[in-house]
Parts: structure tokens; C-alpha cells; sequence
């Protein structure tokens, strides 16, 4: 049976994101040497919403990019910019070729298998659900989930109610369509893009009055997205579990959480994919990665933790990193 092909692309910028691209691109390509596809790094270009140059301004990043055969694909910020970098992961989607599936990562993720081998159906686009219940924020005497969710759904005339999984309870958060955008895939990038930038400019420039209370920074693109892969006819069923943020690839998030949360087999893949001397010098640019990987942070941030017994929430995570000052970013 012959391998879908497909696109990939991560979004790599000036300062931390350079390295994390550098980091991805070479997991994927310990483990994908004869990808049918292409890999693609989006590169967002200076503009009036950028207030410096925010491309990757090492060289050394650019070229190691290069030799593991990464296309660099610039593209402008129209909409977002340096007030809402995460809209990078919707304005680049103009830039990819039209027609051709494609896959986006988040730049803090780490490959560990063939993606080829992921079942994908590209006619149902879905996205990450290593997700907390970040958004909305209930407040009291204000809207609940089922009204917030439902004014958004109602502004695009969208159909909620097929959305609500009906074995969660009533206004408990995973009963409600939501995604982590750290991955998301469809069949045409043009089409998934203008959507995405539609329905993300509308509920910035004039949010549903259910809204009031609620922050859309950094939220908006979480906000959005799971309206695009909705109207697009996907959901949280359309690839099965445990092939992304499973055996395939880890979201990271950063350094410092990966060594404190994450199964060995990520740890060992981190580190065999950064020890060749020509990786090891680029990543060693970065202090974080410098200090986590190459100087043994990373196994006392993981000495603090029992796997088997994490604290629930993240944020305890984070507050002990930085109680023993491993909180590198």
C-alpha cells in the first residue's frame, strides 16, 4: 500500500522557536529519512506588526534547517503580528500550496515515529486533545459553557449540539468541542486558512456579547479552531488515539516540563536525536537547551518528579521547577 503524502510545517521565528525548529527537524528526520513529502518551516517576514525582524537570526539554525532539507516558506503578518504571535499558525496557512494536504506542528514538539504510518483522514480535519480546560473562564452570574460555545457556533451558523459529547456531563468543559492547536491537519491548507483567519478576526474585532468576561489572549486560535474543524466536518473522533501525543510525536511544551512529565522513551528520543556534534552545537546557542540537555538540568528536573504521581494540575509542575530554579525557557 503506498504511503499518503503529505506536508508538514512548524512556524520558526527569531529567539526561542529557531531552536525548537532546529529540535523538531531533526526528530523528524531521525525518523522519517524518505518523507514523500515536504517539511516546511514558515517564517514570518517584518512588517508594521512586528516591531524588529522576526525572522531566525542565526545562521547556523538556518543551515542545519537546510541540511536536513526543510524549505523555509515566508509569509506576512496581515492581521496578527507581534500583539498575537500564535496567529503565525493561521496566517502561514496562505502561504503553503494550495490543494496538498498538510500537517502543522507546534516548533515545541518532538517526533518519535513515521507519520506516514498515522492514519489520517484528511477529509476530516481534527487537532490536538492534550488539552486542559483552559477557556472559557466561567465566572459567577455570567454565561456558562453551553452559552458561551453556542453564541460562537451561532455566529458562523454553525450546528452545536452535534458537537457536545453527550457522555460528559452538562457544563463540564470536555463536553464541549475544544482543542489544543499544538497540531491540526486537512486536507487544503488555503481552504482550512481562510476560514480560520475568518472566523478568528470576527471574534476579536467583535465577539459575541456572551464573550464579555472572557480573555481571548492567548486563547483566540483554541477559540476558533474547533468552529473551522467543525465546518470543515471533522471533530474529536476523526484520528484515532495514541498515534499524536502518543507514539508518534510529543508536544513538549517546554524543556523543562518535558523531563518533569514526560515517559522515558521521549527523554531517550530527545537525547539520541541531540547528540550528533552537528546538532549538539546549534541547540547548545540556545542557554535553555544548553543548560537542560547538554549540562544534566534536564535529569534533576526529572529527579523531582514521580512520573506515576504528577501533580494534576500544570501549574504546581511549573511553581516547583522554579522552586529549585530549573524553570528554563
Amino acid at each position: 500500500m503506498p504511503k499518503q503524502k503529505f506536508n508538514v510545517v512548524v512556524v520558526g521565528q527569531n529567539g526561542r522557536l529557531q531552536y525548537e525548529a532546529a529540535l523538531f527537524v531533526a526528530s523528524f528526520r531521525a525518523f522519517n529519512p524518505s518523507f514523500p513529502g515536504r517539511l516546511f518551516i514558515a517564517e514570518p517576514q517584518p512588517g508594521p506588526r512586528w516591531q524588529g525582524d522576526p525572522r531566525m537570526g542565526d545562521k547556523a539554525v538556518r543551515e542545519l534547517l537546510a541540511d536536513h532539507g526543510a524549505e523555509i516558506l515566508p509569509f506576512e503578518s496581515v492581521h496578527f503580528g507581534q500583539d498575537y504571535p500564535y496567529g503565525n499558525k493561521i496566517e502561514m496557512l496562505s502561504a503553503l500550496p494550495r490543494g496538498e494536504p498538510f500537517v502543522f506542528f507546534d516548533t515545541d514538539t518532538l517526533i518519535m515515529g513515521d507519520l506516514t504510518e498515522v492514519p489520517f483522514d484528511f477529509e476530516r480535519p481534527s487537532a490536538s486533545l492534550k488539552v486542559e480546560g483552559t477557556w472559557p473562564e466561567i465566572q459567577l452570574y455570567g454565561p456558562g459553557y453551553s452559552e458561551t460555545w453556542k453564541a460562537l457556533y451561532d455566529r458562523f451558523g454553525l450546528d452545536f449540539d452535534s458537537t457536545l459529547d453527550l457522555a460528559q456531563p452538562d457544563e463540564y468543559w470536555r463536553r464541549y468541542l475544544y482543542f489544543n492547536a499544538g497540531f491540526f491537519y486537512y486536507r487544503c491548507p488555503q481552504e482550512f486558512g481562510a476560514r480560520f483567519l475568518d472566523y478568528a478576526t470576527s471574534i476579536r474585532n467583535d465577539p459575541p456579547e456572551e464573550l464579555v468576561c472572557q480573555t481571548l489572549d492567548p486563547w483566540l486560535d483554541q477559540v476558533a479552531l474547533p468552529l473551522v474543524i467543525h465546518y470543515f466536518g471533522g471533530g474529536r473522533d476523526a484520528l484515532p488515539a495514541g498515534w499524536l501525543d502518543g507514539s508518534h510525536s510529543c508536544h513538549y511544551r517546554l524543556l523543562p516540563l518535558l523531563y518533569a512529565r514526560e515517559a522515558q522513551r521521549v527523554v531517550d528520543v530527545l537525547e539520541v536525536v541531540s547528540a550528533p556534534n552537528r546538532i549538539k552545537k546549534v541547540l547548545k546557542g540556545y542557554e535553555p537547551m544548553k543548560r537542560m540537555i547538554y549540562q544534566a538540568k534536564g535529569a534533576k528536573a526529572r529527579a523531582l518528579f514521580d512520573r506515576d504521581h504528577l501533580p494534576r494540575k500544570e501549574q504546581a509542575i511549573r511553581n516547583q521547577l522554579k522552586r529549585a530554579k530549573l524553570w528554563l525557557r
